[in-house]
This record gives structure tokens, C-alpha cells and sequence, in this order.
């Protein structure tokens, strides 16, 4: 696994990308999206990186 990059912190652990114990990606970079038309809130963001372990 790619060491973890302490500019992205992250909680997702089923996320392959995840750095397992500690709260980070292993990515030095990631892609952020929305499903929504007009995003008002937090919730309505994607982390498009995501990939499932």
C-alpha cells in the first residue's frame, strides 16, 4: 500500500485507498463531485476516487 497522504484526511475505510488504522488516503490526489444539480450541503459532495476494497 501507497503511504498515506496526511493532506487528505479520510474515514472511509471499505475504500481500497484508505490507509487502514490511520485516517488517510493513500492517494496523492483525489477528485471531488456532486450528484446533486445545485449542491447546498456537505452531504450532497462525492469523493469520485472512491474505490471499493
Amino acid at each position: 500500500m501507497a503511504p498515506a497522504n496526511e493532506c487528505i484526511k479520510c474515514t472511509v475505510s471499505n475504500c481500497k485507498h484508505h490507509c487502514g488504522s490511520k485516517n488517510y488516503c493513500s492517494l496523492q490526489s483525489i477528485q471531488i463531485g456532486t450528484h446533486e444539480a445545485n449542491p447546498t450541503m456537505d452531504q450532497c459532495t462525492d469523493c469520485q476516487s472512491f474505490s471499493m476494497k
